[in-house]
């Protein structure tokens, strides 16, 4: 006779399952906010630009405020998450995140919401490194990586979503109403959180202040100074001063990392190559894809004459695989694709996307750019959350905090670069391209081309006489379009650089032996 058994889910298991659900649902809320607050505002920067008549130095500062303050503070809310607890400091950036919304959408000043947006970085490095730490302390094997499955997915709505939502907002409520969405969002986070169980490091330290302080103060240069650059011109003094200062502060970093008995940042851990090559994924996985983000609105919008929604709407096939894909691939794609392979096919889709992104001409139709951009969504989609939980992976989950701290600072540091280089770089390549193609707009090319470059063409071509404007807006449109087109061929080589050493140097086994 044949006894058959039921397996049953106890009570205990019932509430544990609910439990991480909880924890999951709480992380991600507060992480979608992150991207969100990147992808809205990009949408809304025309408009927010010119109600609050600044310049376009002060407009890029809108991003850049708020992407230097985020990178600069990851590994000081890594250490304080470890050592204070990470819900704690979750709930913390969350709060910190609101306040400053709340500023920023009652802003009736430039000034006043450029530091509102770097305030609001601080609290997003309190929410990305805590959250991550609790998911890599809370989950093991399997469920860790359907875990970052889910932040990563949260990455990808804030993302897909900010685009569109951001557009619509502008629309219905103007600019401001990209910010009070955060205030929304970030309270249901908040009524999640007193289900996280709370963790730490019981070997924590003190946060290395003088580490802390160098580090923000070089990443702070480096952006300036492609914002100087940009603007002013890449030889003039300001330029070259905020570079050297970079220089200077950055070497005193490392310096004092290599002196304090336990630092924030953790220079041994880059004599793994793996880990090196993990930590700095975002370079190739996430350094176009912010390219994108922050300038093909606005060019969809000043060059293309979409309005916001649709300049969010068009953005679309570029989105909708980073939604997605991350939470499929930690169901189906974990335990059949090796991160190295998942990570090396990542960073080629990229540059495939980015080449093709030549196609992009003034005039075209959208659907001339439906396929690069799905291709490179496709690509940033699928490293989304791998990239997370190999960097977690790598060390003892004791030092969950720190390792997360150093993978996210390279990601948005990374993403800072990008953004003022990209802005920089665009800003005095047009300018360039006009003065070649037309020197007749000589005086006005350096307006024209700023302008341009975050969506404002109208306001640019005001300087111009209106029986020339036709004439310059063409001149503009093609400028704008040469720059970018180099713009996507840079990204293209360093993805498929990227892709080359992922395969070459990363061990699979060193992130399993880690993560088990």
């Amino acid at each position: 006779m044949t006894i058959q058994t039921e397996t049953r889910t106890t009570a205990p298991e019932r509430r544990e399952d609910a439990g991480s659900l909880s924890v999951m649902i709480a992380v991600a809320l507060a992480s979608v906010l992150l991207p969100l607050a990147i992808t809205a505002p990009a949408v809304a920067m025309p408009d927010l630009t010119i109600d609050l008549d600044s310049t376009v130095a002060g407009g890029q500062w809108v991003q850049n405020a708020y992407g230097v303050t985020f990178a600069a503070c990851m590994l000081a809310a890594g250490t304080l998450a470890d050592q204070f607890g990470r819900r704690r400091i979750l709930a913390i950036g969350t709060v910190v995140f609101m306040a400053m919304s709340v500023v920023a959408a009652l802003s009736t000043d430039i000034l006043v919401l450029d530091i509102a947006r770097a305030l609001q970085g601080i609290g997003a490095a309190g929410v990305l490194t805590s959250g991550a730490a609790i998911l890599a302390a809370s989950f093991t094997g399997r469920r860790r990586t359907q875990a970052f499955g889910v932040l990563g997915t949260s990455f990808g709505a804030g993302l897909a979503l900010g685009p569109v939502l951001g557009g619509a907002l502008v629309s219905l409520a103007g600019w401001r109403g990209v910010f009070w969405i955060n205030v929304l969002v970030g309270a249901v986070a908040l009524a999640l959180m007193p289900r996280i169980k709370e963790s730490r490091d019981p070997n924590a330290t003190r946060v290395d202040w003088p580490g802390l302080a160098t580090f923000s103060a070089s990443l702070f240069l480096l952006a300036l100074g492609f914002v100087e650059g940009g603007e002013r011109g890449w030889a003039h003094p300001a330029t070259l001063g905020s570079l050297a200062g970079f220089a200077l502060f950055m070497a005193a970093f490392v310096v004092i990392e290599q002196r304090v008995a336990r630092p924030m940042f953790d220079l041994s851990l880059f004599r793994n190559p793996t880990f090196v090559v993990v930590v700095c994924q975002p370079f190739t996985i996430t350094f176009g894809f912010v390219v994108l983000l922050n300038f093909l609105p606005p060019y969809f919008k000043g060059v293309g004459g979409y309005s916001s929604t649709e300049s969010g709407l068009l953005l679309m096939p570029l989105m909708l695989p980073i939604f997605v894909l991350p939470l499929l691939i930690g169901r189906l794609v974990a335990d059949r694709v090796t991160p190295r392979m998942l990570l090396t096919v990542s960073s080629l889709l990229i540059a495939v996307g980015s080449l093709w992104m030549i196609v992009l001409e003034p005039g075209q139709s959208w659907t001339t750019v439906v396929a690069p951009l799905l291709i490179f969504g496709l690509g940033v989609g699928s490293a989304f959350g791998a990239m997370d939980n190999a960097a977690v992976s790598v060390v003892p989950v004791e030092r969950a905090g720190m390792a997360s701290g150093i993978f996210n600072t390279m990601r948005i540091a990374g993403e800072t670069v990008a953004v003022a280089a990209a802005g920089g770089f665009l800003s005095s390549f047009t300018r360039g391209e006009l003065l070649d193609r037309s020197p007749q707009f000589a005086d006005q090319a350096p307006r024209l081309a700023g302008e341009a470059t975050q969506g404002r063409v109208d306001a640019a071509l005001a300087t111009v006489p209106p029986a020339r404007r036709p004439e310059a807006l063409d001149a503009v449109a093609h400028s704008l379009t040469s720059s970018l087109h180099v713009s996507f061929v840079a990204l293209a080589v360093l993805a498929a650089a990227g892709a080359i050493t992922t395969f070459l140097v990363v061990k699979d086994k060193e992130l399993a032996d880690a993560a088990n």
